[in-house]
Formats: structure tokens, C-alpha cells, sequence
């Protein structure tokens, strides 16, 4: 038996990876991102020189979040509208985020069949990503995660939210479009969270504008329009576009590429798209930051021991959460003692 059968597998050297990634090599891209998602210590320092080699050959695609009412079929959505765009020359990138399960933290759903049409293209790349539960249905390094498609040459970057109710502002914050998918008869879409929703987007689309539905869509279409008027744009000199399309018929697909080009279009005229890049920037360096001051603190000796000790306490009604916070925070020093 040769001693090289059970050998483990070559890995990649940052440098490798980054050149394989500029090279457009599919396989070294999947591996790129796997180790910017590692929450492993060791990977922490590699993951960080890899993305600052590909950063200065990232920023050239367009960046559209996507979210959804529930029902809205914003898996249906994506594979027609990415397919759609992949036939006219475009190469996109699809970061699909799972929602995870809350016991194995792991995605519960598969990993390319929900968009088997568009996984078969060969300008599409398929993401899947386990949401981890974080805020917004957005995996914990999205960011990174396009830059290193953008690096590998994808024109369009396609990020898939859960779409659940929770706060879609951090899909906003690294984005240049935010599009919401809505449909006829779901109840009120303008009450609570939905209106919430709907002034961050830029570019609202009613699907399901097909068969015995049409007319209803296009109804709803006319009152979200009438419901725009009032709602301020999150955009400065854009008025939100309202829009209806089939992902079964593939009607409308053609509508919606051309206002997302007309909408960056008129935004780089105005500068605002540069603007809205750097805000980008400045809060990928905020999720930083926080990111990195959580992990020191449930890290941090002290707080490890003192959490459950204070745990019990809080449940036992025996010290308020409040307080419990306080004693948590007043045994947290930065950095970690001895790193």
C-alpha cells in the first residue's frame, strides 16, 4: 500500500490562493472564502493577509441585496434573474445566507438545489453560507466574502438575506442596491416591519406577475407606488422604482437589469455611489471592531469564569440582568491579559 495514499491534502499558501482567486480558478476560490469564514485562531492571520492582497482588485462589481417577504420566492428570483444575466455575458456571484440551525449553528438547507438552473451556468458562482444567527440573516463575513469574488473577476454580486423580520440595515451597509421582493395578498405589506423594509430599498418588485395574478400585481404595484410618495428615499436624487416580474415566465427580468444600470448609473453621476462606497467601508471597520472586542471579551479568564456564576443568578432571581451586565463588563480588561 503506498505510504502517500492517506496523505493529507496540499493547502494553499495565502499567496497561492490569491493568485489562484485573480486567476479566476473556481476550486481556489471556494477555498479562499473557506478560510475568510474560519473562526479558527490560526486561520485569523492568514484570512487578513489574504484579503488585503485582494483588495486592491475588488470594488468593479455591482453589489445588490435582496431580501423579501416571506412567500416572495427570492430563491426563484435569483436563479432567473442571475440566470438571465449570465446569458447576456455578466458573471455573478451568488451569496446565498442560509438560515442556520440554532443547535448545530450549521445551514438546514441544501447547498446548491435550491438554484439548479443557475448553479449549471458557467459564468454563475453559488455561495451558500450558514447565517450563524446573525443580525439580518447575513453570514459574520459577507464582506470579505465578496471582496473576494469581485477579485475574482464577477460582475454582480447577488446577496441572498433570510428574510425573516430582522433588521435588514446591515445588508444596507454593504451594498449599493437594496431590492425588496414582495407579493399580492399577503396582508398588509405597509404595517410594522415590512414599512421598515421598504425605506431602505431602492428598488422594490412585486414577483408572481403571471397567470391568474397579473392583474393583482399590478394593482399592488400602483399602491406601493402611491405608499413611495410619502416614504423618503434612501438613495438622495432617487426616487424608488416599483417594478413586477415572473421568475416561471422570466417577465420583467430585462425591466429590473435596466434600473439597477440606470440607478448606478445616475448615482456615479451624482458621486453618491462613491460616497456610499466609503460608508460601506467604514462600517466593515465598525463590524471590525465589534467583532473583535465580543470574541476578547467571552475570551477574557475572568468574564469565563464570573458568566456562570452570574447566569445562575439572573435565573434564580437573585441580581438583575442589569447588574449582571455591570460585574460582567468591570472584569474586562483589553487586551486579553498575557496575549
Amino acid at each position: 500500500m503506498s505510504s502517500t495514499k492517506f496523505a493529507r491534502p496540499h493547502r494553499p499558501s495565502v499567496e497561492e490562493l490569491a493568485q489562484g482567486v485573480l486567476a479566476g480558478n473556481r476550486a481556489l476560490l471556494g477555498r479562499a472564502i473557506t478560510l475568510v469564514e474560519s473562526n479558527a485562531a490560526k486561520d485569523q492571520e492568514a484570512s487578513r493577509a489574504l484579503i488585503s492582497k485582494l483588495l486592491p482588485h475588488s470594488g468593479n462589481a455591482v453589489r445588490i441585496g435582496i431580501t423579501g417577504v416571506p412567500g416572495a420566492g427570492k430563491s426563484s428570483f435569483i436563479e432567473a434573474f442571475g440566470t438571465y444575466l449570465c446569458k447576456k455575458g455578466f458573471k455573478v456571484a451568488v451569496l446565498a445566507i442560509d438560515p442556520s440551525s440554532s443547535v448545530s449553528r450549521g445551514s438546514i438547507m441544501g447547498d446548491k438545489t435550491r438554484m439548479e438552473e443557475l448553479s449549471g451556468e458557467e459564468n454563475a458562482f453559488i455561495r451558500p453560507s450558514p447565517s450563524g444567527g446573525s443580525l439580518g440573516g447575513v453570514a459574520r463575513k459577507t464582506r470579505e466574502t465578496m471582496i473576494a469574488c469581485e477579485a475574482a473577476g464577477f460582475d454582480i454580486i447577488l446577496i441572498e438575506t433570510v428574510g425573516v423580520g430582522q433588521s435588514e440595515t446591515t445588508v444596507r451597509s454593504m451594498v449599493d442596491i437594496f431590492m425588496l421582493l414582495l407579493i399580492t395578498g399577503a396582508g398588509d405589506d405597509l404595517q410594522g416591519i415590512k414599512r421598515g423594509i421598504m425605506e431602505l430599498a431602492d428598488i422594490l418588485v412585486v414577483t408572481k406577475d403571471d397567470g391568474d395574478n397579473r392583474q393583482r400585481a399590478a394593482a399592488h404595484c400602483q399602491e406601493l407606488k402611491m405608499v413611495l410618495h410619502y416614504l423618503q428615499s434612501p438613495t438622495p436624487g432617487w426616487t424608488p422604482s416599483v417594478l413586477t416580474c415572473s421568475s416561471l415566465e422570466g417577465r420583467g427580468l430585462d425591466t429590473i437589469e435596466e434600473t439597477l444600470f440606470r440607478f448606478r448609473d445616475s448615482m456615479k453621476e451624482s458621486g453618491f455611489w462613491y460616497n456610499r462606497r466609503r460608508n460601506q467601508s467604514l462600517s466593515w471597520v465598525q463590524a471590525l471592531v465589534h467583532e473583535a472586542l465580543l470574541t476578547a471579551f467571552e475570551q477574557h479568564p475572568a468574564v469565563a469564569s464570573r458568566m456562570p456564576v452570574l447566569e445562575n443568578m439572573v435565573a434564580g432571581d437573585k441580581m438583575d440582568p442589569v447588574s449582571a451586565a455591570h460585574d460582567l463588563l468591570s472584569h474586562f480588561t483589553y487586551p486579553v491579559p498575557g496575549h
